[in-house]
């Protein structure tokens, strides 16, 4: 019977995931232009994250096209975007050098994507409902933040730092985020400046002018890139010192034959699977994966503007072929990633064509033009991350959240600093803690609702309790009972409860069997269900 019950999961779960792949092809052409956008967001970080983690620089690419193209049609998110991802950079490079050898780390990969599947298998991604919505926002105003902080040394021709390194402290420099920028200063190049300006400049005009704004056809990055590219052109033909070098462009690995190129490729070292150690990496990318690519799910149906909910355990599915895929050809992990998915939705993407679009056109670029991809200068694609870092963390943000109360702007604000400080897994956890808190310490206050005067003999008290009493409400009701002055008339009214904490109502009925009495305290109950085993209207009245 277990084994009927199981091959009926699966199947179920199969028809689902087949159901998923349809494509929906009503925004056919605003996909397209964000998965442009996109890719162009992209192919910078796939780079930067693959040689900040100790990784041939190919294999950011191989896993940038997996996660547009084969995890984009699987996955049931229509907006969020998967690639190598920041968070697990130091987690690779470690993990490189422990094990030996690259190919034994891709067995890990391999192993982490079968993880995920069982953990999809499992129902796993139903947590992804506990995350509390200050906290989301906190991250996504903190990665905005995050993408303007360190965005400002490239904007200016200091590119030293790797693109995709998002840590407070840089693995690469030793620097912090702010030392960074200071230090940046100093290697200011004009030449880059200028081309930040002039991109910004033409970024803003097709946002803000009524013409461009509603020339759809050319996004305003890619007029930005190009215009970067031919001015740096203009530069070098001119002689001019403002011309940027090749060491401030995209960098893309160009073969020379095709030998050269499937020679990018790596396959993991099958044996490998036995060894206790590759298994316990295998453990450690699968969950920091898993927790971030369910972060950023549920962080962009925050911001889907038509407020759609995805199915997150079908996500973890699509992670993990994602990440299989990835290990058996030489690739780096992946999760659902923040910067891209915000560049897509920013872009007016709205479903998973977009994606797909952005891994097709990593794919056709890098065979096709890599040499034209390495004129792009840096500076420019930092200024489209600037743009999209401003809208994540626009004032109007930190406005909103604070007109929604303290209870709700403190955990916002704490996790928003926490991530900025940290990483984005440490600083969810610290804001996580004190959202928590806050919920708690609010669940504390709404046990019961009390009409009451100060205490005195021959008081008068309501008290309504709410429709969930937890034990966290234990110690509330108990002082407040307590607090109860001799000789008075207590009211306690369950009517509109559904659930009550056996702990509570053992206080209850210790109260109304001897604390009351004790004090000469009337007691009356009303609404308690029968399985409470507490009579209604049932009234102790003692003698004096």
């Amino acid at each position: 019977m277990p084994l009927l019950w199981l091959h009926k999961g699966i199947a179920a779960f199969s028809f689902t995931i087949v159901t998923n792949m349809k494509l929906d092809t009503s925004s056919f052409k605003t996909d397209i232009q964000a998965g442009l956008v996109v890719f162009l967001v992209a192919l910078p970080l796939c780079l930067g994250i693959a040689l900040a983690s100790g990784a041939p620089l190919f294999a950011g690419v191989i896993s940038g096209i997996i996660g547009g193209i084969v995890v984009g049609i699987l996955s049931n998110s229509q907006l969020s975007v998967t690639g190598p991802a920041a968070g697990l950079t130091a987690i690779v490079l470690a993990a490189i050098g422990t094990l030996g050898s690259y190919q034994v780390f891709l067995a890990a990969v391999v192993l982490a994507g079968v993880l995920q599947i069982l953990l999809s298998v499992a129902k796993a991604g139903t947590i992804s409902n506990y995350f509390p919505s200050n906290v989301i926002e906190g991250m996504l105003t903190a990665i905005g933040i995050i993408i303007i902080l360190k965005q400002l040394p490239h904007a200016i021709g200091y590119d030293v730092d790797n693109e995709g390194d998002f840590f407070f402290i840089e693995n690469k420099t030793g620097h912090n985020t702010f030392s960074a920028i200071i230090d940046a200063i100093n290697y200011t190049h004009l030449g880059a400046v200028v081309v930040t300006l002039v991109s910004l400049a033409i970024l803003i005009a097709f946002n803000k002018v009524a013409f461009l704004k509603n020339l759809k056809a050319i996004p305003g990055a890619l007029i930005a890139v190009i215009a970067g590219i031919l001015l740096n052109e203009f530069f070098k033909s001119t002689g001019s010192n403002l011309a940027i070098s090749q060491e401030h462009l995209v960098n893309l690995p160009v073969p020379k034959d095709i030998n050269d190129f499937i020679g990018q490729f790596s396959l993991p070292d099958l044996t490998a699977f036995l060894r206790p150690d590759v298994w316990l990496v295998a453990v450690t990318i699968a969950i920091v994966a898993s927790i971030e690519t369910l972060l950023c799910v549920e962080a962009s149906d925050k911001l889907d503007p038509l407020k759609r909910y995805s199915n997150t355990n079908i996500e973890l599915f699509a992670q993990g072929t994602g990440n299989i895929l990835s290990g058996l050809i030489g690739g780096l992990p992946m999760t659902s990633v923040i910067v891209r998915t915000s560049a897509n939705i920013n872009s007016g993407g709205r479903t998973k064509m977009a994606t797909i679009a952005h891994g097709v056109l990593l794919l056709i670029c890098v065979l096709t033009i890599p040499f034209i991809l390495n004129k792009i200068p840096l500076a420019c694609l930092a200024a489209i991350l600037l743009m999209i870092g401003f809208k994540l963390a626009s004032p109007s943000v930190f406005k909103h959240m604070w007109h929604t109360g303290l209870n709700q702007f403190i955990p916002f604000a704490i996790t928003v600093a926490a991530v900025v400080f940290t990483d984005l897994l440490k600083g969810v956890g610290i804001g996580l803690v004190v959202s928590i808190f806050y919920i708690l310490r609010s669940n504390l206050k709404l046990a019961y609702f009390m009409k009451k005067s100060d205490h005195h003999e021959g008081e008068k008290i309501n008290i309504k309790l709410a429709q969930e009493v937890s034990f966290l409400n234990k110690a509330a009701i108990k002082q407040t009972l307590n607090d109860v002055a001799p000789k008075s008339q207590v009211t306690i009214d369950a009517s509109d409860t559904f659930y009550i904490d056996y702990d509570v109502l053992q206080l209850i009925r210790d109260y109304v069997k001897t604390g009351a009495k004790e004090r000469n305290i009337t007691v009356q109950l009303v609404g308690f269900k029968d399985e409470y085993n507490l009579e209604n209207s049932q009234v102790h009245v003692t003698a004096e």
